[in-house]
């Protein structure tokens, strides 16, 4: 069998929704030449919110209470966060009525398409918790990088099944999107509330720390299994600031509940660490790229803080020339740590291959593909970014595997292959 045949592509794709909305604050102010020589631009608003006739207000409120309401279920209780949220900037606002509030929080808010221009980069994890159903089939969750205004990158969900072959169901996304909101910080973890989520599929996680301005990306989902046999979904994922990148890992409590914090040490200011399911020999485990051409394997007796790691994977083959890195956390099998990696060659093009390392010692690497397994074809090939096939994880049920991969940094589209197809064209290292 040759690599190119390993994989069988599915008719099953996913592409962006413009429709698909949530409501963010919206922020403005004065260039910083004219900002101490006038009232606030937030103040100069509540004034003229004051100064409105009482039936324009009413047509107004109508707005808010009708077709707003139809596309955010939580559009009132948002709006009058946002207020909150700005009582430093807007100064005493006690006089106002709970309609002059509404109208306020209206003006201190947009909304925001977070996936009009892309929805690719998948992860994949079955559903904690749940079992295989009785006619084969397991439910999973599937995280995407959704891009919107901005180039500001988000992380959606969505939910499926799948029955180990051909046949894949995506579930239909619901029409309302929850926003995240901060509750606080407790020992280093951020907590994010989608308090109002009825469906996983409704959670948007968008940039709200410092670290991520321009965007939370890549997210690369895990189920870790710790010593004590509880598993819970964690993944970690790229904090940009418009400057700087560094490593953040999120927890998923109950899939509308998140935390999040800030990886530390030597190794976690870089692009695309993913953690192994479990801990090998009492120590955390992480694959990483922190040199931009290199996997290395990072070890930890704390899972937040990266200090060292080696190399273990260098490129080999042209398709894989310039660079090498993970396509996700490593998955468990009977013959070691099944790997995707992603490998740039001519053109910058991106192309999927794997490789086999050591359940015991996975710096030994055992057996690696000598060519690309998913690769940019004629069909998928032309996009936002032209000549990429990219992956943030796969899942495994029984020996099939299914990847989710993103096309031309633009859609996503799915593959399933036999674990020994996948193992017979590797070759020896």
């Amino acid at each position: 069998m040759d690599a190119a045949d390993v994989f069988t592509k599915l008719e099953c794709e996913l592409h962006p929704d413009p429709s698909r909305t949530v409501i963010r604050p919206f922020h403005f102010a004065y260039p910083q030449a004219f900002a101490g020589t006038r009232t606030s631009r937030l103040q100069m608003v509540v004034r003229r919110i004051l100064d409105l006739e009482s039936d324009v207000r009413e047509r107004m409120l109508a707005f808010i209470r009708g077709p707003m309401r139809q596309r955010h279920r939580q559009a009132e209780e948002i709006f009058l966060r946002q207020v909150d949220g700005s009582k430093d900037e807007l100064g005493d606002i006690s006089g106002l009525s709970e309609d002059e509030r509404l109208l306020l929080g209206a003006y201190l808010s947009e909304e925001y398409a977070f996936e009009a221009a892309a929805l690719f980069n998948p992860s994949i994890v079955r559903i904690p918790g749940s079992e295989v159903e009785n006619d084969g089939r397991a439910r999973f969750i599937l995280s995407l990088r959704g891009i919107g205004e901005g180039h500001v990158s988000s992380v959606t969900f969505r939910t499926g099944t799948w029955d180990g072959d051909l046949a894949l169901t995506i579930d239909e996304p619901s029409p309302n999107c929850v926003p995240p909101v901060i509750e606080g910080e407790d020992e280093g973890w951020v907590r994010l509330q989608c308090d109002n989520s009825q469906d996983v599929s409704e959670t948007v996680v968008f940039p709200v720390l410092p670290s991520q301005r321009q965007g939370v990306e890549d997210l690369r989902m895990v189920s870790f299994r710790e010593d004590g046999g509880r598993e819970q979904v964690m993944g970690t994922y790229t904090a940009f600031d418009g400057r700087n990148v560094r490593q953040e890992i999120l927890r998923g409590i109950d899939l509308r509940t998140f935390e999040m914090r800030p990886l530390s040490g030597a190794m976690a200011g870089y692009k695309g660490m993913a953690l192994f399911p479990r801990r090998i020999d009492g120590r955390y485990a992480m694959l990483g790229r922190q040199d931009g051409e290199n996997i290395c394997l990072l070890r930890s007796d704390d899972l937040f803080t990266w200090e060292s790691g080696e190399q273990i994977v260098a490129p080999c083959y042209p398709w894989e020339f310039v660079q090498i890195g993970n396509c996700g956390s490593p998955i468990e099998i009977a013959e070691g740590w099944l790997v995707f990696t992603h490998g740039v060659g001519l053109m910058r093009g991106y192309s999927i291959g794997a490789c086999l390392l050591d359940k015991a010692d996975p710096s030994r690497v055992l057996a690696r593909t000598s060519a690309p397994i998913v690769f940019p074809s004629a069909e998928q090939r032309g996009g936002y970014v032209p000549n990429v096939t990219y992956s943030c994880g796969a899942l495994l049920h029984d020996r099939r595997i299914l990847l989710p991969y993103g096309v031309a940094d633009e859609f996503t589209a799915f593959a399933v292959a036999n674990v020994d197809d996948l193992l017979e064209v590797m070759v020896p290292q």
